[in-house]
């Protein structure tokens, strides 16, 4: 069972820091994979949030993300 299945079924939060899916969120057992599922849906601002950073850097990052994924799209 992986960490993030075991933290969830078993409401546990994650005490692996060094985790790359740890983030400091008691709501989510500590894990971005539950909170991910917990709202399919969240707001930019949402999402700057748990990661501390704010909602127009996470607008940086989701543009920076979308070019890679067309432009790896497009190289096929």
């Amino acid at each position: 069972m992986k960490c993030y299945e075991y933290c969830k079924t078993k409401s546990k939060n994650c005490k692996d820091s060094n985790c790359r899916y740890w983030i400091e969120s008691s709501q989510s057992n500590n894990c971005t994979l539950i909170a991910a599922s917990i709202k399919k849906s969240m707001t930019l601002e949402e999402i700057g949030n748990i990661f501390k950073v704010t909602r127009m850097r996470i607008c940086q990052i989701e543009k920076r993300a979308i070019e890679k994924i067309k432009l790896s799209f497009s190289e096929k």
